[in-house]
């Protein structure tokens, strides 16, 4: 991912606070230099020192038999608005975009036992809607079973990751809370967040 210095985004914690936050991500692998693209929600984890991303995919998708040649790329891409050229102070400006950028690589392990792939749903639900477990538990184990025939569970070994923040950081501080208080009055939840973000950078 190409970062200017001003927008580069290097305090992990941070890093894996967005991804946290903004968990749906595009997961992209390649094959005969094609690119394959997937958008799917990642759950972030850490066991010992080293961190990795789960997912799971439908079975039908043929990406997953991809993911242990090559070394995927994730892309986590939240939250972004238009930056309307008018909250300069000068009129030479021209209209950008902000917003938050997260490249994840590393190396794919598929998890090919029906034990690992519940986990794997289970953290899911947990991380996403932690009440729906107690239907979960009462559900039938043979439609457990059938689903997990129709998935493929997965978890990414994190080698390197890349952050940018492209909050305006060229501007001047009167401009960047001028943009900073426009985000927040706009009906867009995404500019909202941005916004938000933004003035707690000020």
């Amino acid at each position: 991912m190409y970062i200017p210095s001003k927008f580069k985004l290097e305090d992990e914690a941070q890093i894996r606070a967005y991804i946290r936050q903004y968990p749906f991500a595009t997961l992209i692998t390649s094959s005969n230099n094609h690119p394959i693209a997937t958008h799917l929600p990642f759950i972030l984890e850490q066991e010992g020192d080293q961190w990795y991303l789960l997912g799971h995919m439908a079975k039908a998708n043929p990406q997953w038999q991809l993911l242990e040649e090559t070394q995927p790329l994730v892309i986590f891409q939240e939250p972004h608005a238009y930056i309307s050229p008018s909250f300069y102070e000068k009129e030479e400006n021209v209209p950008t975009w902000n917003y938050i950028a997260v490249h994840v690589y590393g190396q794919a392990e598929l998890l090919p036992t029906n034990n690992q792939a519940i986990a794997v749903l289970e953290k899911t639900i947990e991380v996403f809607e932690k009440d729906f477990q107690v239907q979960w538990k009462k559900l039938d184990d043979a439609y457990k079973k059938r689903l997990l025939k129709g998935m493929v569970a997965f978890r990414i070994e994190i080698k390197t990751l890349e952050g940018k923040e492209k909050l305006s950081q060229n501007k001047t501080e009167q401009e960047r809370q001028t943009i900073s208080d426009g985000l927040l009055q706009s009906n867009d939840s995404s500019a909202q967040q941005l916004g938000e973000i933004m003035k707690n950078k000020l």
